[in-house]
Order: structure tokens, then sequence, then C-alpha cells
């Protein structure tokens, strides 16, 4: 019997996920919640990529205090809360930490409950989760009202991405994922990509995939991250960013209409 799900249900949430690293999950997380916000969201975001934490890095901001600080009863989630943009807030993670990459369930579990009560206050949430199947990554992704899985044409990633999907479905509950193809070379490959990984998981599991768009590869990426910057913000003429802004529409249009696959 799968178990039943017990996600955030204060402000509509998203969980950014992904079967392997390198995907560009967090760049994706820092740029949709930039647009979100730009859009009017009060949008809170959630790095819990707990023990490999980049997300302040994307967004350009610098933490003083992480969630080992919560972690440790020195503070509540909130005392941790950082500005990142306009209507943009952030909970930062804790790089390079052994302890914070394998809490315990009850560690986790905290963390949970308080980001249920902080939610409260936002619009949207947007978690940003460790790639692959760990319990941390696996545990906050179900936290998510809907889930974003990020794959590239990598055929490794498309295999992790799998991977992802099922546990996510077998062990947390999960009866639909979003799909997001990154770094492609055209919304011909992207749909393909989408394509590959729903051929997979009808073979095997009672899964709905949903197809929510692609994200080019885009040279401006690149740039702004060396600058440490999101590109919705240092390149906002750019394709990926375009491609983006698309993205945070259909999130929109389905989180309003279920029933919509546009």
């Amino acid at each position: 019997m799968r178990p039943k799900r017990s996600g955030i249900d204060t402000a509509l949430s998203f969980a950014v996920t992904s079967g392997k690293g390198g995907v560009g999950k967090t760049q994706l997380s820092a740029n949709i919640g930039h647009v979100l916000a730009m859009r009017g969201q009060r949008v809170l975001l959630l790095d819990a990529d707990l023990g490999l934490a980049s997300l302040d890095l994307a967004l350009g901001v610098h933490p003083n205090k992480d969630l080992l600080a919560v972690v440790r009863g020195q503070c509540s989630l909130s005392d941790i809360v950082i500005k990142a943009g306009e209507n943009l807030d952030l909970v930062p993670a804790c790089p390079g930490r052994y302890e914070m990459a394998n809490l315990q369930s009850a560690e986790r579990e905290h963390l949970h409950k308080a980001l249920r009560e902080l939610a409260a206050e936002y619009d949207v949430v947007l978690i940003d989760t460790g790639a692959g199947i760990g319990a941390n990554s696996v545990g906050f992704a179900a936290l998510g009202s809907h889930i974003l899985l990020v794959t590239t044409p990598d055929p490794t990633s498309l295999r992790d991405a799998y991977a992802m999907a099922k546990v996510l479905h077998r062990r947390a509950g999960v009866d639909n994922i979003r799909v997001i193809a990154n770094q492609v070379s055209s919304e011909a490959n992207g749909l393909e990509v989408y394509e590959r990984l729903l051929s997979i998981t009808r073979r095997f599991l009672s899964l709905e995939l949903d197809y929510l768009g692609c994200v080019p590869r885009d040279e401006s990426v690149s740039r702004a991250v060396a600058q440490g910057q999101p590109y919705v913000i240092g390149a906002p003429r750019c394709k990926a960013t375009r491609a983006v802004e698309t993205l945070v529409s259909k999130l929109i249009e389905r989180s309003e209409n279920p029933d919509v696959l546009c």
C-alpha cells in the first residue's frame, strides 16, 4: 500500500527535482522564482539540497544563517529567511555538511512542519530539492503540491529521471509529475525527451506525466551564472528567459485549471 502524501496546503507549492545532478535544476528554481515574483506573487524559495546547497549562489545572495542552525535548535525557520529580490525570499541551506545531507527522520519532519507553518505567509513556495532518490530529496519533493521533474536529453539523465519518478510514485504517493526538458537543442528535441521518458513510465508505472515544456541551451545562461545572477535578470531577452516565462504561465494556468493541458 502506497503512503498518503502530506504536503503544503496553505500556499501554492512546487517542488523542482531531478534524478541526477548537473541538469540545471537549481538555476531553473531560481529563475522560475524570480518570474513568479515579478508577476506579483509573494514567493518563498527553499534550498532543500541540504548537503550541497547552491541556491544562494544562483540568486547572488549571502546568508548569515542557514538550515543547520534550525536543525540544531539555535533559531526558527523564519529567523534565517533572507530577501533575494522584490517579493522573493530564500531559506538557505548549508553546503558541505555531512549531517545535513543525512538527516534523521525526526529532524527532517521538524523541517517539514516548520515549512508548512512558514508557507502560510506566502502565495507560492518553491522547493529546490537535492538530486537523486535519497530520503531528503524524496521527502522534500513530496511536500510540493506540484512536482516539476527536470531532465536533459542525456541518456543517463533520462534513466535517473525515471528512477526519481518511480520512487516518488511508490514511496511518496505521487500520482502526477510535470516534466521540464532542459538544455535542449529545439522545441522538437524537448518533446522527444518527454516522449522517451513517457514511454518508459507507461510501461511500468500507473503515473501521469505531463509535459510542461522545455528550456533551450543558451550561452546567455552560462554568462549569467558566472556573474552570480539569474538569467531572467541578467539576460531578460535571451531564449532561455523567454522559455522560463512560458513555463511559469503554464504553471499558473494549470494550477488554477487542473484539467487544462496546454
